[in-house]
């Protein structure tokens, strides 16, 4: 007869010398090392006060370059578009530049520990949006560039997107320093506080309504108060009402709204309608008798973002048996622009089967609460991810912040990104590493420092590219 311990068959190997069987996909008992003390132990080869390092490679892709080679395969009649909204601000630079920051990224020194991380993780991709009941949530929301690799490059792009916002808000240099600094340290803390707490509690910790205190970021009160009141009135229905018109037959349509909104033609948007089957079968089976009481009436394209303009992307309008309308949104997939720059510093390359799949799976394996309607599909041969469009989203505008409120968005932030890395990441190996003084918070704010003023300086030659006419720029949209 099997052998059965705690309800699991015994296998091939049999039991372990502690009597518990060894399961492939669980954790081995009792442990061979601490993974505290195999992080702990990895400061020796890095060095937490590595991480301030930037030397920059001869072979570095200038500006305007890199800004068109991440062009390639978008739609070429918004390049222009992309390019204006990249001059607007440094800030702006980095948001469309993720791939030329990899570049970097990938020539720094790295404890090689992998989490899933964002690739983005800049700080105006934290945001409000519903969870299935309507509650809101705050989270990381963006995931294009999403894939398993160093947690470190993460953490760095969040520091110096805030420098770039602070400096863009009017702040001093030592308050946006500051903010890098307190991201970094947030981070180190929860990844710390998770590491102490059993498994199931640590990846459910720290609830929205717990975050302000957690993060001591009580000056920033007023401003998630006034984004929560935005957000819960941004919805699908509100979308329709103010972009849609009322057909003959008593449905619906889109209304062009030339360049952000288009009509597009009937085969583009019966191939777009078509697609959805699919999107139905990489969705949860409870979820398909929702859908199936909507029916599609009308698709569209629309411009989303910075770094995603360019990329196909179409809203699609449903409507229920009383008219109540839901928008999904049918977003282009495109391979993460990290991909190349893992291979570079020789960290492994995630195998991909579909590029929806990827960031879909990605972001649940980040977020605690997703989209319950986040799903993927392909159109015409290009793959797409599928989401709510207008799920009560809002987000904090960091460049608009008071000086004041910077520290206290980078500490919120670091958080949040230190409970989405210890999805993936077990976080008593990255706290391990971090320890309990400020080294490394002080060395990645000097990194952070020293990256805005690269990006400061990359954005200067982007202007003046576009004012020498070498590349093209459209500006006010």
């Amino acid at each position: 007869m099997t052998e059965v311990v705690a309800g699991v068959p015994a296998g091939p190997a049999g039991p372990s010398r502690s009597g518990v069987v060894e399961v492939p996909g669980f954790a081995r008992w009792p442990e061979e090392e601490s993974p505290k003390k195999r992080g702990k132990a990895l400061r020796e080869r890095v060095p937490r006060g590595a991480h301030a390092e930037l030397t920059l490679d001869p072979g570095r892709p200038d500006a305007v370059t890199a800004v068109e080679e991440s062009g390639r395969g978008r739609i070429s009649r918004l390049t222009p578009l992309r390019v204006g909204r990249m001059a607007a601000t440094p800030f702006a630079f980095l948001r469309g530049s993720a791939g030329l920051m990899a570049y970097d990224l990938a020539r720094t020194p790295m404890t090689r520990i992998s989490a899933q991380i964002c690739g983005d993780a800049h700080a105006a991709n934290f945001g409000l949006y519903a969870d299935a009941r309507g509650g809101l949530v705050i989270d990381l929301n963006d995931f294009d560039e999403t894939v398993p690799g160093p947690w470190e490059w993460d953490l760095k792009r969040l520091a110096t997107s805030l420098v770039l916002a602070g400096r863009e808000a009017g702040a001093d240099e030592d308050v946006c320093r500051a903010a890098a600094h307190d991201a970094a340290g947030a981070y180190r803390r929860t990844m710390r506080l998770l590491a102490k707490l059993p498994a199931l509690d640590a990846w459910n910790a720290i609830a929205d309504e717990e975050l302000v205190s957690h993060t001591d970021a009580h000056d920033l009160l007023g401003t998630l108060e006034r984004v929560s009141e935005k957000a819960r009135a941004n919805t699908s229905g509100r979308f329709a009402a103010r972009s849609t018109e009322a057909t003959e037959d008593g449905g619906r349509r889109f209304v062009g709204a030339p360049p952000v909104l288009s009509r597009i033609p009937e085969a583009e948007t019966a191939a777009v309608a078509a697609a959805l089957e699919s999107y139905l079968s990489t969705l949860a089976q409870d979820r398909l008798p929702l859908l199936a009481r909507y029916a599609v009436h009308d698709v569209a394209f629309r411009v989303v973002g910075t770094g995603s303009v360019g990329t196909r992307s179409y809203v699609v309008l449903l409507l229920d048996h009383r008219g109540e309308p839901l928008v999904l949104q049918v977003k282009e997939a495109r391979p993460s622009a990290l991909v190349p720059h893992l291979a570079t510093a020789g960290l492994p390359v995630p195998g991909v089967e579909h590029e929806g799949r990827r960031v879909v799976l990605g972001q649940k394996r980040m977020q605690v609460v997703s989209d319950f309607l986040l799903g993927w599909t392909t159109v015409d041969g290009l793959p797409f991810q599928v989401r709510q469009f207008r799920n009560r989203k809002g987000s904090v505008d960091p460049a608009a912040l008071a000086a004041d409120q910077i520290d206290d968005y980078g500490r919120m932030t670091g958080a949040l990104l230190a409970r989405a890395h210890a999805h993936s990441a077990d976080p008593r190996l990255i706290a391990g590493y971090c320890g309990k003084n400020d080294e490394l918070d002080e060395a990645i704010a000097a990194f952070a420092v020293a990256y805005a003023d690269r990006t400061e300086a990359d954005h200067t030659r982007l202007v003046a590219a576009v004012r020498e006419g070498r590349i093209e720029a459209e500006t006010g949209v």
